[in-house]
């Protein structure tokens, strides 16, 4: 039963990483800061770097999430209880993770916790525990990126303005640069603006908006693409930082590995889950969610790090999914461009994640523990 226990809380990291590791840096992708290949490395490193550092700044996390306080101690020393739990919120996650969405590896855990302690426990589930110590932070958490987005996005738009940076649209056809235009303007009113050249087939001209002007006797554009590096790195930091302790948690059942040992296997796992199996959702948070130039991602990047981390160093279990998501409906709200029809999808399937590894944590408990009987 422990390597049953090892092998799918294993698998659950690869689903998180799968599912998760490219929302840190979707901006760079989705405003044309970085191409996907080198956005996901950044991803990957940075990523690493948050799993490390949970080692010291995130064991409240790796205590919360084995279950201690939600269900009864004699659930939580059941191997079957963990062993339900992974199963359930990995098989959830990857099914996300195959139609492109966006979810919550937390609030997976939390469904499969329920479900599975529901059938388990005979004192049930806390439901003190699971309303202020689960359920208050994970609801609160994307309204206040909504907020945090949409309050601060402005003024520092209107700073930008007064610093003199300017917005300018370049068109490429590939990699090369064939023409920029001053202003932000739509890929039709670009191309018209630009003397295309005969295009070669399976090649086609794209356009995105840059930053123009100095900021401090520096070219603004170099400057303000690094730090929207710097703001992505910081998500994806926060993210490892959050979400490796909640995994391995399910790896301290009957002390078969210890917590920095638990921690590190972890990390790397949800490492080559992101770098083998990102790519669906890539494309949904980078492109599907709301259009964006550099400056919005790095302002959704700010809101979204400050929270995480912050929620991190309280071990509250917040979801780096959905504060992330939470950012960049905040921009496509004041930009006036956010896909509305993909943003509801997104919203259905993290209403339907709970009750589904709610069910699946019943229905693998009871498996597991009728087989061990």
């Amino acid at each position: 039963m422990l390597a049953l226990i090892a092998f799918v809380g294993l698998l659950l990291a690869y689903a998180n990483g799968a599912n998760d590791n490219f929302k840190g840096v979707a901006t760079l992708f989705g405003s044309g800061t970085a191409d996907y290949r080198r956005a996901l490395v950044w991803a990957t490193i940075t990523t690493a770097l948050g799993s490390v550092t949970a080692l010291v700044l995130a064991r409240g996390l790796l205590q919360s999430f084995t279950g201690k306080g939600l269900v009864s101690a004699a659930t939580v020393g059941d191997p079957s209880f963990p062993a339900a739990v992974a199963l359930a919120a990995g098989l959830t996650v990857l099914l996300a993770t195959r139609f492109g969405f966006p979810v919550s590896t937390t609030h997976a855990l939390i469904g499969a916790m329920v479900g599975a302690g529901l059938l388990a426990s005979p004192d049930g589930v806390n439901g003190s525990k699971l309303a202020s110590g689960f359920m208050l932070p994970l609801l609160t958490s994307p309204v206040i990126a909504v907020l945090g987005a949409v309050l601060i996005y402005p003024p520092l738009r209107s700073l930008r303005r007064r610093m003199g940076v300017s917005q300018e649209t370049c068109v490429c056809v590939g990699q090369v640069i064939v023409g920029v235009v001053p202003g932000t303007l739509s890929p039709e009113q670009a191309f018209r603006a630009v003397s295309l050249p005969k295009i070669a087939t399976g090649t086609r001209a794209t356009c995105r908006v840059r930053y123009g002007g100095t900021v401090f006797g520096l070219q603004a554009r170099p400057v303000l693409d690094a730090l929207h590096y710097l703001s992505a790195g910081a998500v994806s930091f926060a993210r490892g930082l959050n979400d490796t302790p909640k995994i391995a948690a399910l790896l301290l059942v009957g002390e078969m590995a210890a917590p920095g040992v638990a921690l590190t296997a972890v990390g790397a796992i949800i490492a080559v889950g992101g770098l083998t199996a990102a790519r669906r959702v890539a494309r949904t948070m980078s492109l599907r969610v709301t259009e964006m130039n550099p400056g919005q991602g790095f302002v959704a990047n700010l809101v979204t790090a400050g929270l995480v981390i912050g929620a991190s160093a309280f071990a509250l279990p917040v979801s780096t999914t959905h504060v992330s998501c939470g950012s960049l409906f905040g921009i496509g709200a004041v930009t006036r461009r956010a896909h509305w029809k993909t943003i509801g999808a997104i919203l259905l399937a993290w209403i339907t994640t709970l009750p589904l590894a709610g069910a699946l944590g019943a229905v693998f408990m009871l498996v597991l523990r009728d087989g061990i009987g």
